[in-house]
C-alpha cells in the first residue's frame, strides 16, 4: 500500500512556473514507476508524464514536452513536477499516481492516487 500526497499547486500567470511534489509513504516509493496526469473540468483525466523506478525513463505528452519535467528522489521518496512556460490551458487538477509495473500513460493501469493539487494558469 502506498500513499501518495501532492503540493505545490496554485494560481500563476501564463508564461509562469510552478512546481508540483508528490510524497510516498508506506511502501518504498522506488518499487513504483510513478505518473502525473491531470483533468480539466468536464475533461477526462489525461496523461502528463511518467518516470521508471529508477528514474532513467521519462515519459511526456505531446502538449508539455520541453515545458514540463519529471523526476524523483528516491532516498525522499518523492516526485516532482516542474511546469515552466505554463498556459492557460494548462489548468486543471493534477494526480499523483504510482503502478507496481513499467511506467504508461494509461490511468487505468495505476494502482494508487493521491488526492489531487489545483493548478490554475490565467492569461
Amino acid at each position: 500500500q502506498v500513499q501518495l500526497v501532492e503540493s505545490g499547486g496554485g494560481l500563476v500567470q501564463a508564461g509562469g512556473s510552478l512546481r508540483l511534489s508528490c510524497a510516498a509513504s508506506g511502501r518504498t516509493s522506488s518499487n513504483y514507476s510513478m505518473g502525473w496526469f491531470r483533468q480539466a473540468p468536464g475533461k477526462e483525466r489525461e496523461f502528463v508524464a511518467a518516470i521508471s523506478r529508477g528514474g532513467s525513463g521519462t515519459y511526456y505528452a505531446d502538449s508539455v514536452k520541453g515545458r514540463f519535467t519529471i523526476s524523483r528522489d528516491n532516498a525522499k521518496n518523492t516526485v516532482s513536477l516542474q511546469m515552466n512556460s505554463l498556459k492557460p490551458e494548462d489548468t486543471a487538477v493534477y494526480y499523483c499516481a504510482a503502478k507496481n509495473s513499467l511506467p504508461s500513460t494509461r490511468s487505468g493501469s495505476y494502482d494508487y492516487w493521491g488526492q489531487g493539487t489545483q493548478v490554475t494558469v490565467s492569461s
